[in-house]
């Protein structure tokens, strides 16, 4: 009796606790603008869920942690929300290496993660480690999708034949040229040149002259705002200008203004575009960011929208499962029953048993940079 009592408690206890929800990524140093934007959008969500009464009847509490982009920080992170904070799920990260710093932690312990930015993080990938028991899923552009559309944009849109490949040298830079590359052969192109930078490089005059020289009549790019921003400004300074297309990232504010007028033109697969926003969604979100963050146009526009996505699909997934045990909450997502109209899309049962991959290619389009805004394509 007394050990039924005790349970009893304990169950009474469980349910007024607060939800438990781990948020990484870089909330500081270079990859900062990305992080904040996610984390963002993940914390507008959870306080209208809370605002709305909760999940399960309970409030979600954020357990955030900045992972400085430093591929060592992501798995002590990850150990750290899952064994001393005893989150029921995971959203972010940002970079790729921290992303495969992390992910075994997930699997090993049970514990659903939510992949909202990174776009090279293995995530279907993992089935051929763990089988059926991966608890790696993603809501974001991979590069899959996005080295596909990067190479059809250039190739079969535009009847450019003579690529040039400059992708920083980063696991996210050089996954992105891998699977360019791949997409360039089975169309039957071959880049004219490949080459690569580092992060905080500031002049790539050298590459350029070299992709100049070896006749490239479009530039394919794979990195991050920063440095992406150099590569314009370098074009320019060298007075060559091809196109320039490539990953999503150029979006960023960091590539924006920091390029300038020379990042005009500047090409991307998106899953969101703030000036093209039309649907009640994707508007109440501005309107509710904008007021929130004080912030319009917002950093990384894709960031803060599948942050914001991120936190409903989990909601969804727990409530479905009726529970906060990994497992369940896993087995919810692979079968959500309903439809979910996101800012980045509309899905329906997004995942599957075999398929942790949300963001299909009907999900993403191709923006451009102009006057110092990403503009949807034309129609």
């Amino acid at each position: 009796m007394h050990a039924l009592s005790a349970a009893l408690v304990l169950l009474a206890a469980a349910a007024g606790e607060p939800v438990k929800i781990g948020v990484y990524g870089p909330f500081t140093g270079g990859s900062a603008g990305m992080g904040v934007s996610m984390r963002n959008g993940v914390r507008l969500a959870a306080d209208e869920i809370n605002a709305s009464g909760g999940v399960l009847g309970r409030k979600v509490e954020l357990v955030e942690r900045d992972d400085e982009a430093k591929n060592e920080k992501g798995g002590q992170i990850m150990q750290e929300l899952l064994e001393k904070e005893r989150v029921v799920a995971v959203l972010g990260p940002i970079n790729t290496g921290v992303a495969d710093a992390a992910l075994r932690y997930p699997n090993e312990k049970k514990v659903p993660e939510l992949v909202n930015v990174s776009a090279g993080a293995k995530v279907n990938e993992l089935f051929d480690v763990y089988g059926k028991d991966n608890y790696v899923f993603r809501i974001a552009a991979g590069d899959l999708i996005q080295s596909e559309m990067i190479v059809s944009e250039a190739v079969q849109r535009r009847g450019l034949k003579k690529p040039a490949l400059l992708c920083d040298d980063t696991n996210y830079g050089q996954n992105g040229r891998a699977k360019m590359e791949k997409a360039l052969e089975k169309r039957g192109v071959k880049a004219v040149y490949v080459g690569k930078f580092k992060l905080k490089d500031t002049d790539m005059t050298a590459q350029l002259q070299d992709a100049r020289g070896a006749g490239a009549d479009v530039l394919l790019v794979y990195g991050i705002g920063p440095e992406l921003a150099a590569v314009a400004n370098s074009m320019e300074r060298i007075g060559w200008r091809v196109p320039m297309i490539g990953s999503w990232t150029l979006s960023m504010s960091a590539f924006i203004n920091n390029a300038g007028k020379n990042g005009n033109g500047a090409t991307m697969p998106q899953t969101f575009i703030e000036a093209g926003a039309s649907t009640p969604k994707q508007l109440a979100f501005l309107e509710a960011y904008w007021k929130k963050f004080n912030e319009k146009p917002i950093a990384v526009a894709v960031a803060a929208a599948q942050g914001y996505d991120s936190m409903y699909l989990i909601k969804m997934a727990i409530e479905q499962a009726g529970s906060t045990e990994g497992p369940k909450i896993k087995a919810a997502l692979e079968n959500l029953l309903q439809t979910y109209q996101g800012v980045t899309g509309t899905y329906t049962k997004p995942f599957s048993p075999t398929d942790h991959e949300a963001v299909k290619a009907e999900h993403v389009v191709m923006g451009v940079v102009k006057d110092g805004v990403v503009t949807p394509p034309a129609k």
